[in-house]
């Protein structure tokens, strides 16, 4: 097993983006030839070794390789983008675009992530402990698909457009989320334990969302569609009585999305 821990030099005061942080890129390099890569620090090239004390400790393929990242780390972003393989640990919060694009391997940020942590994720597990940002798991600006497979999970609460233009893979947010959670969502499900402002669904197509806790503003866009008790959503079961809506039909004759909302909300 490769264990490669990164310990910041002190805070960033101007954002890098390090997508090169990925043990795929790590797996097989010596601490020499890991400090030697290169972080964009607006616009110039550095090297991480500018930024990080490097420590490798043993060796191993990709698949058993974990880099740990010592502290917090808000203003780096792409940790982890496209990876595909290997374990992250970021015990601190981390910067925006957190495992964007990511196929494989896992992500652990133990307090909060920033805005697009998941973007476009086509599989593995990224787990966020604290708080997210806006846009997690979902399409970038320009695009309609957001995730497609994978697994996001987050401790806390998480802020707007949620898994936009969600295709696949599973959602799960412990606490409350802002606006327009799901917009334009296509497959895949969301689990939201809290609470919802508003736009819950919107243009939803496909999919499933469910909601234990208040929604402030319903999407009028939806058509009840009898109860159910703990639905079965993926693997998880959702623990209580529910009102089955469909939906959106602002958009559709026929849409196929799927939203449980806790009875009498």
């Amino acid at each position: 097993m490769a264990e490669i821990v990164l310990t910041p030099k002190g805070p960033v005061e101007l954002t890098l983006e390090a997508e090169i942080i990925n043990p795929g890129l790590f797996s097989g390099r010596v601490t020499g030839d890991i400090e030697k890569l290169l972080v964009w620090q607006g616009p110039a090239q550095l090297p991480l070794a500018d930024f990080f004390d490097v420590d490798v400790r043993g060796s191993g393929t990709p698949e058993n390789t974990v880099i740990i990242i010592q502290g917090d780390v808000p203003r780096v972003k792409h940790i982890g983008h496209g990876m595909k393989i290997g374990k992250i640990e970021i015990r601190g919060s981390s910067g925006m675009h957190t495992g964007a694009e990511m196929a494989g391997g896992s992500i652990l940020v133990e307090k909060d992530a920033g805005a697009w942590s998941g973007m476009e994720m086509k599989g593995g597990l990224l787990q966020i402990k604290g708080n997210a940002g806006d846009h997690v798991g979902s399409a970038y600006r320009g695009s309609w698909r957001g995730m497609t497979g994978g697994k996001i999970e987050v401790g806390g609460n998480a802020r707007s457009q949620i898994g936009g233009g969600l295709a696949g893979g599973e959602i799960l947010v412990n606490g409350n989320v802002e606006n327009f959670c799901g917009i334009r969502q296509g497959g895949g499900a969301i689990i939201i334990k809290g609470n919802a402002v508003r736009g819950l669904g919107a243009e939803m197509a496909g999919g499933i969302i469910a909601i234990q806790g208040e929604i402030s503003q319903f999407t009028p866009g939806f058509v009840e569609a009898g109860a159910e008790a703990n639905p079965k959503i993926g693997e998880l079961q959702i623990e209580g009585s529910f009102t089955k809506y469909t939906g959106d039909y602002a958009i559709s004759k026929n849409p196929k999305g799927i939203l449980y909302a806790r009875e009498g909300i």
